[in-house]
């Protein structure tokens, strides 16, 4: 095997230079661990970017894929797929609650589900609705929703969006709200729709003001606007509830998942009330992977796990142990952590500056993989499966970061 440096090097020179990749290559993972071609192991306490739920090689979630696999991979949605067919029904089940009846459209990632969510969304009004003036779509500062034109667009945060402009006329992006009437008179008949995550993820942690969310609810039903929640991040378990917006008591007219959704597989997703639904037509929008086989056999398996294993349970509980222990750190340092953010395990510690030295640190000297959010927070986002002993061990990491001049 090449030596890890060679490795780097070769990638360093072959591929487009549009990460700034950790220089260790990963080989293999079991649970909550990885580890690098070296041997070296790693506790993963971003489980892919909150993509893992089950954690790596998770042998129920192994078994599915390679059952799937020797069957049947891919055929195109030109016919009709069992296994998308049993995902769309369990989702909507899980949706119902909150949502009502849904319809779903299914893809490859969370930026392609936002895209969809958006497109729904423009044709409803114009098309269903006969409203061609209804074009603006509104999203907020600090937002990430993807990487596509149309949702780079939409992304509050101006490092993703530089060099890309023009950006589409119709995309608006309204201040963070900081109490929960903000920015809802930017919201009238004219406007197409809302895009909003529950939590921002990338944006750093960020939970909207108390109200906020129901009061956008409000606002987007009195003035027929669609409302998008982009749940790519905090749905699936991550929030402790099988969406976010379950946690608010509040529901959305679209919303899109991806990341945890098939545990690592890649899938994207968006469910749609009937009322919005009917914005789609034969033609209007289509995948040509989207809903694959495989990939909805392994979502109907992490879905299954998660309830068999009662893991919406173990988050709420993982979820307060984890920010008791960062609220600790806070009172040890408060020069160098300032706040404690998040819900579930989408947790994060705020800094007063730059968050990738302590990142760096904690894997360099303890080997724990932490990742930042909003480029001044620690963001925890590990496999739902989590231990107390291993959160801890992260904490510990993370301490002896902080201590270090």
């Amino acid at each position: 095997m090449a030596h890890p440096d060679e490795l780097v090097a070769s990638a360093r020179r072959l591929l487009l230079q549009n990460y700034q990749q950790q220089p260790i290559v990963l080989e293999r993972g079991e649970g909550v661990w990885l580890w690098d071609v070296t041997g070296r192991r790693y506790l993963d306490l971003t489980a892919g970017i909150a993509a893992c739920p089950l954690g790596h090689s998770h042998p129920k979630l192994v078994t599915a894929i390679a059952e799937q696999a020797h069957r049947l991979i891919h055929v195109s949605n030109l016919f009709f797929i069992e296994p998308q067919i049993r995902l769309a029904e369990r989702l909507a089940a899980l949706a119902a609650p909150s949502m009502g009846p849904v319809r779903a459209f299914f893809c490859n990632s969370g930026g392609e589900a936002n895209e969809a969510a958006i497109k729904l969304a423009k044709r409803f009004q114009t098309t269903t609705q006969g409203r061609a003036d209804r074009i603006e779509v509104l999203s907020f500062e600090g937002s990430f929703h993807g990487r596509t034109i149309a949702t780079v667009a939409l992304t509050g945060q101006e490092k993703y969006r530089a060099g890309f402009g023009p950006l589409v006329e119709w995309a608006r992006i309204l201040p963070w709200p900081l109490h929960a009437e903000d920015g809802l008179d930017a919201i009238t008949e004219h406007t197409a729709a809302v895009i909003v995550e529950p939590i921002q993820a990338e944006g750093g942690i960020r939970v909207p003001p108390a109200g906020f969310l129901k009061a956008l609810r409000e606002r987007c039903t009195t003035t027929g606007t669609v409302l998008i929640f982009d749940e790519v991040q905090t749905g699936i378990g991550r929030t402790g509830g099988w969406f976010g917006h379950q946690l608010e008591g509040i529901a959305p007219d679209i919303m899109s998942l991806a990341k945890g959704l098939a545990g690592g597989v890649p899938i994207g997703a968006i469910l749609a009330n009937e009322r919005v639904a009917t914005g789609f037509v034969p033609g209007s929008h289509a995948s040509t992977f989207g809903g694959n086989p495989l990939a909805c056999a392994a979502a109907l398996c992490v879905l299954e796990t998660i309830e068999t294993e009662s893991l919406l349970d173990h988050v709420e509980k993982m979820g307060a142990h984890l920010r008791a222990g960062l609220a600790r750190l806070v009172t040890r340092f408060p020069d160098r952590a300032l706040e404690v953010r998040g819900r579930g395990l989408l947790a994060g510690l705020a800094l007063p500056g730059d968050a990738a030295p302590i990142v760096r640190r904690c894997r360099e000297q303890s080997g724990v993989l932490l990742s930042v959010a909003g480029g001044s927070v620690v963001r925890f986002a590990p496999a739902l499966l989590v231990s107390p002993r291993e959160l801890d061990q992260g904490l510990i990491a993370l301490e002896e970061a902080l201590s270090l001049p």
